[in-house]
Formats: C-alpha cells, sequence, structure tokens
C-alpha cells in the first residue's frame, strides 16, 4: 500500500463523487488532506481529519487564498489533484459560446490557475520524497477519444491530457511529477447524469441506458469510486517515484 505518511495533500471540486473518494484515499494512505468546493465541504474534512474551504478554481484569487491558507494553515502543499469538473453532453449546434467557455473555465482554466498557483509550494518540498512532489489531474476518456454530443467535454479533458504532459517535462527539473487519470464512466452522480443524457438522447428508459453504457466497457459495469481513487493516491505516492507525464486510463477497457 502507498505510504504517504507526513503529505499535505489538497484535492478540489471534493464535496462527493470522485473528489471525496479520492480525498478519504489519500487521508487512509496518511496524507493530511486539504478539501475545497464551491461550498466548503467541512463534514468531509472532519470525517477525515483533514481541513476544508470553499474555493472557485475559476478564480486566480482564490488559488492566490488557497495556497496562502495551505502554507498556514497545513505547512505547505506535497500532492495537487485538479479534480474539480463539469459535465456537458449537447449536439454542437446547440452547444452556446456561454456553455462552451464555461466549461473549459472550469475543466482546463482551473487545472492552469491550480497547477501554477502550486508550483512554489510543491518545489519547496519536493526535497523530502524520494519521488519528490506530485500533480495529478482528473482527465477521462472523453480526453483520449471522441464522442458524438459530448465534443466540449472532449476538448477539455484532451486539454488537460496535453496539458499534463507539457508541464511534467518543464517542472521535471524542480523534481514535481505531473500526471492525468482517465477514468470510464464511474458510478456518481455525475456519471448517473451521463447516462440520463444517453437516455434522452436515444429515447430509451434509465435501465436501457444504463445497460448500454455499461456495455461500452468489456469489462460489462461501471467504475468505482475506490478504482480512481487508488489510480491518484498511487501516482501521488514514490511508487510511482519514475511516473511522470503518463495517462493512467482506468476506464474498463472502453478506450481499448
Amino acid at each position: 500500500m502507498a505510504d504517504l505518511d507526513g503529505r499535505i495533500a489538497l484535492v478540489t471540486g471534493a464535496a462527493k463523487g470522485l473528489g471525496a473518494a479520492t480525498a478519504r484515499a489519500l487521508a487512509a494512505a496518511g496524507a493530511k488532506v486539504a478539501v475545497t468546493d464551491i461550498a466548503a465541504p467541512h463534514e468531509l474534512a472532519a470525517e477525515i481529519g483533514g481541513i476544508a474551504r470553499a474555493q472557485d478554481v475559476t478564480s486566480e484569487a482564490d488559488w492566490a487564498g488557497v495556497m496562502d491558507w495551505l502554507r498556514a494553515e497545513a505547512g505547505g502543499l506535497d500532492i495537487l489533484v485538479n479534480n474539480a469538473g463539469l459535465w456537458l453532453f449537447r449536439p454542437i449546434l446547440e452547444t452556446t459560446l456561454d456553455d462552451w467557455r464555461r466549461l473549459h473555465a472550469v475543466n482546463v482554466e482551473g487545472v492552469f490557475l491550480g497547477t501554477r498557483a502550486a508550483i512554489p509550494l510543491l518545489a519547496e518540498r519536493a526535497h523530502l520524497w524520494r519521488g519528490g512532489t506530485a500533480i495529478v489531474n482528473l482527465s477521462s476518456a472523453a480526453g483520449l477519444e471522441g464522442a458524438a454530443g459530448a465534443t466540449c467535454y472532449n476538448s477539455t479533458k484532451g486539454a488537460v491530457r496535453l496539458f499534463t504532459k507539457g508541464c511534467a517535462k518543464e517542472l521535471a527539473a524542480a523534481r514535481i511529477r505531473v500526471n492525468s487519470v482517465h477514468p470510464g464512466v464511474i458510478d456518481t452522480d455525475m456519471g448517473r447524469t451521463l447516462i440520463d443524457d444517453f437516455a434522452a438522447a436515444q429515447g430509451v428508459g434509465g435501465n436501457e441506458s444504463l445497460a448500454g453504457v455499461a456495455a461500452m466497457h468489456p469489462l460489462g459495469h461501471l467504475g468505482e469510486v475506490v478504482n480512481v481513487a487508488d489510480a491518484v493516491v498511487f501516482l501521488a505516492s514514490d511508487r510511482a517515484a519514475f511516473t511522470t507525464g503518463s495517462e493512467l486510463v482506468v476506464d474498463g477497457g472502453l478506450t481499448a
């Protein structure tokens, strides 16, 4: 099991779903975990012995405030998990410019702002760990292949994938590893929204849509949040000391 004793981690979009599961997994591995979301997830922080704060990941000022908060309340930062994100299923002709800008603001600009803000803190503590410090960006299987009706989402997650690779090369000298995780459809609120959207688009019932989406994965079922959370913990740990610029695919074979 990954040993994260002594590490300080930040997970954005941590109120529920993959963010909450990842925060719990990091804490179980020994990290002190800070969690943020639009509404501060204080209940989760209390559960895992961490700290919580409200944050808008599209706000440059908020990111500066979060870094000051981490330095003051936690002593720095070793692991950044850029998890906050939005889903949109809408044909191109029905996608407005506001839709496009909103999704890119959260899914892409939020990752850029978070990475840029965190670099000084991560660099300060990189010498403490054999594998240095780590950034893990949540992309998607949709960042690896296209999906009709999800072109805007595809664009954001593809951008996260290549941003991750560029950062990995740029930050290697500072001993900051940067990797991305690419889930398939996971059994979360967002995953269920995706299934409902597919059902509406195809004119079928929810159960039929669920069966169809599950069958898209060769393993035959939706993923569980723990599958993705465990992947993040691995990439954040010294077990992944020689891993940077990688895309860890957790998609039940969807993109195989």
